[in-house]
C-alpha cells in the first residue's frame, strides 16, 4: 500500500480508545493524531465502550487489558456473545507482565496487541494492518450482500415467472416447460369438457359503458375461476363471454364428469348471486361432453394450453343447443352421472356435423 492510500485510509478511519487512565488515553490519542487519524472517540471503562459500539459505527477499538470493574477480557467476551459485534476488530494494549492475558485476548478474538510503552512505528504497523483487514472484510461483506441481493432478485423474478405460467398453464405443464420440453402434446382418453355461454350479455352490453361491461364480465369470470380452483378442474380459456373448462387433464381422474357437473351447478349458483347483487337477469347455457381429447401447448410468445378433437366440438354443441339456466350433457357424460345426479331425458337433438343425438338435462336444485 502506498503512502497516499495509507494516509487516506487512516484519515477516514474511526477509532475508539478504551483505557481507565486519562493520561494513557491522551497519549494514545496524540500518537494516533500524529499518524493522521482524525476521527477518535474515547471511553474510560468497558461498559462505556460497549455502549458506544452499540450506538455508533467504528473501524477499530484500542482496548486496555487491565481495567477495574470490567477487564479487557470481559469486554471481548461480551463482544463475542453479541451477534452484531462478534468479530469486531480490537487491538489490546497491555504491559509486558500481562502476556498471559494478551494470549487469552487473542484466543477470544482480539486481532492484535500493543505492549506498553509502545513505539509510534509499532503503532502504525498494528493500526494499518488491522484497518486494512477490516476494510477487506467490509468489502467481502458488501460482495456477499450484493450476491445475496442478486440471488433474492433472481428468486423474485423466477417466482413472478412461475406465477405467470401458473396463471396461463396447468402446474404440471408449466413444470414440463421449465424442464426443457419444447413440444407438449398428450392424448387423454377420459376427459369431460364444459362450455358455458352467457345469455343476454350481448344485449346488456349495448346500454352500459365499456368500463362497466368489462368490470361485470370480470366479476362473473373471476367467480367461475374460483369455482374451477375449488373443484380442481382446469380452466382452458374464455372466448368473449363464453367460459371453457375441463377435468381429466393434464392428470387423469376417475370423477372427471362429476367434477365438471359440480362446477356447472356452482356456476349457476354464482350467477344467481351476481344477478341479485347487480339487479340483472343474466343466465348461462352449459354444455358438457365426455370422451378423448388431445391437449397441448401452442405458441412461442404467448403460451396457450388448449384441447382438440370431436369431444371438444360436441361439448360446444351441447352448449349451443342447450337451454338458458340449464346444464345439457351428452349420453357419454350421462353414463358417468347415474347415481350421483338426477337427469331428465331431453330426447334427440340435432347436432351440426353429427346428426341427431340423445341428450339429458341435469336437474338443477331450486
Amino acid at each position: 500500500m502506498n503512502d497516499v492510500s495509507l494516509h487516506e485510509m487512516l484519515s477516514q478511519a474511526r477509532l475508539l480508545v478504551v483505557d481507565d487512565s486519562k493520561l494513557m488515553r491522551m497519549g494514545i490519542i496524540r500518537a494516533l493524531q500524529q499518524l493522521g487519524v482524525t476521527h477518535i472517540e474515547q471511553a474510560e471503562n468497558g461498559q462505556m465502550a460497549l455502549d458506544r459500539l452499540q450506538q455508533e459505527s467504528f473501524d477499530l477499538m484500542l482496548l486496555d487489558v487491565q481495567m477495574p470493574h470490567m477487564t479487557g477480557i470481559e469486554v471481548l467476551a461480551r463482544l463475542q456473545a453479541d451477534p452484531l459485534l462478534k468479530g469486531f476488530p480490537v487491538i489490546v494494549i497491555s504491559g509486558g507482565e500481562d502476556i498471559e492475558d494478551v494470549v487469552h485476548c487473542i484466543e477470544m478474538g482480539a486481532q492484535d496487541y500493543l505492549p506498553k510503552p509502545f513505539s509510534p512505528v509499532l503503532l502504525r504497523a498494528r493500526l494499518t494492518s488491522s484497518i486494512e483487514k477490516k476494510r477487506l472484510r467490509d468489502l467481502e461483506k458488501m460482495r456477499l450482500l450484493q450476491l445475496q441481493t442478486q440471488h433474492e432478485l433472481l428468486a423474485q423474478e423466477q417466482a413472478k415467472t412461475e406465477s405467470v405460467l401458473l396463471n396461463i398453464l396447468p402446474k404440471l405443464i408449466s413444470q414440463r416447460l421449465k424442464s426443457g420440453e419444447t413440444l407438449i402434446a398428450d392424448a387423454h382418453e377420459n376427459v369431460s369438457v364444459l362450455f358455458a355461454d352467457l345469455v343476454g350479455f350481448t344485449h346488456l352490453s349495448h346500454g352500459i359503458s365499456a368500463q362497466e361491461l368489462v368490470r361485470m364480465l370480470n366479476d362473473i369470470m373471476s367467480a367461475f375461476d374460483r369455482i374451477a380452483n375449488q373443484e380442481n378442474v382446469e380452466k382452458i380459456k374464455t372466448i368473449g363471454d363464453c367460459y371453457m373448462l375441463a377435468a381429466g387433464i393434464p392428470a387423469a381422474r376417475e370423477d372427471h364428469a362429476l367434477a365438471v357437473v359440480r362446477s356447472a351447478l356452482a356456476m349457476l349458483a354464482a350467477l344467481k348471486v351476481f344477478n341479485e347483487s347487480h339487479g340483472t337477469t343474466l343466465q348461462i347455457r352449459v354444455g358438457i361432453h365426455s370422451g378423448p381429447v388431445v391437449a397441448g401447448v401452442i405458441g412461442v410468445h404467448k403460451y396457450t394450453y388448449d384441447l382438440w378433437g370431436d369431444t371438444v366440438n360436441v361439448a360446444s354443441r351441447m352448449e349451443s343447443t342447450g337451454l338458458p339456466g340449464r346444464i345439457q350433457v351428452s349420453t357419454s357424460t350421462a353414463a358417468h352421472l347415474h347415481g350421483h345426479f338426477a337427469l331428465e331425458s331431453r330426447g334427440a337433438v340435432v347436432i351440426k356435423g353429427i346428426g341427431e343425438v340423445d341428450t339429458f338435462m341435469v336437474t338443477v336444485p331450486a
